[in-house]
């Protein structure tokens, strides 16, 4: 919290010494009373006077601290240099609960398996504004383009099988993903389209129309086909891919799947305008809180006891 903490005003330290010189020639001259039999209030005057003094100079460099405004500078980055904006769509659909999708993890289902993959590949690509689109029997954006991996992480984590139906809306998925990137500001518009079945949904777009779409927004697909032979609609994930001007993929298992997103990771990338702002964060109230309440303490028990 406190890595890269300066002093906007260090002199203000200077304080406490103006302090120590008055202690040392600012007393007070009071004319002295007499008082007999003194002795037995000597021990508890000691600890009265010695509590009282932390408490003076512990409130004289608080304030002497807080009137250097501790300063941290940190660095907002809006919109990183170089990336893709990229919708990673998402099959939720009820076949995604099937297991032994990861060889090492047989109890996990392929949809467990696949967030945990698709959450290491958002750290990965740590210049790139990310948006995610799940489909069911209906596709929706669960989030929309950000540079927020750890929010983006997160919402991934949460998903769960059935929050948008039981089968394969396919086709609207494309259609969300395209609406998703119409938004971007980037050259360079990427969808990864994963899914392990055929479109099971009736569409709301003939996926003629969808196609057109991308191309007119610039949007290319990369598709991945992930389970057994036969259990994912291969010619129609690579005629998204070829239409697009981008390329199919397939992953019997979670190993390949991780290789499949690692060649991914390789895109070339697109300028994008990055904008950085640099806020201070402030600390001195936290030595003024402290200074403020050792002072009223101080002021307290000089005032209940008397004391001087």
């Amino acid at each position: 919290m406190f890595e890269g903490l300066y002093f906007e005003y260090p002199k203000a330290l200077s304080l406490i010494f103006v302090f120590i010189a008055c202690e040392a020639y600012c007393k007070l001259r009071s004319s002295a009373i007499y008082f007999p039999h003194t002795a037995a209030l000597t021990q508890e005057t000691a600890k009265v006077s010695t509590l009282m003094w932390i408490l003076k100079w512990l409130s004289i460099v608080l304030l002497s601290l807080a009137f250097t405004s501790p300063v941290k500078d940190s660095v907002l980055e809006l919109a990183p240099g170089e990336g893709y904006d990229i919708a990673l769509v998402m099959d939720a659909s009820r076949s995604m609960r099937a297991k032994g999708f990861d060889e090492g993890k047989p109890e996990t289902s392929r949809f467990d398996a696949v967030k945990t993959i698709v959450n290491d590949f958002i750290a990965s690509r740590r210049d790139d504004n990310l948006g995610l689109v799940l489909f069911g029997d209906y596709a929706f954006i669960a989030s929309p383009l950000t540079y927020d991996k750890k929010i983006l992480q997160q919402i991934v984590s949460h998903l769960e099988l059935g929050m948008a139906g039981k089968s394969t809306a396919l086709y609207d998925a494309i259609a969300q993903s395209v609406n998703l990137l119409s938004r971007a500001k980037g050259e360079s518009r990427v969808a990864i389209v994963l899914s392990d079945g055929h479109n099971t949904s009736g569409s709301k777009m003939p996926l003629p129309a969808v196609m057109e779409l991308a191309k007119k927004e610039g949007v290319k697909f990369y598709t991945i086909g992930i389970g057994g032979e036969g259990e994912y609609d291969s010619a129609l994930l690579a005629y998204i891919a070829k239409e697009s001007g981008g390329e199919s993929f397939s992953a019997a298992n979670s190993q390949a799947l991780k290789k499949v997103y690692t060649a991914i990771d390789k895109l070339e990338k697109s300028k994008i305008e990055r904008f950085d702002y640099t806020f201070k964060e402030y600390f001195y109230i936290y030595p003024l809180f402290l200074a403020f309440f050792t002072l009223l303490l101080y002021v307290y028990l000089r005032n209940r006891r008397g004391w001087l």
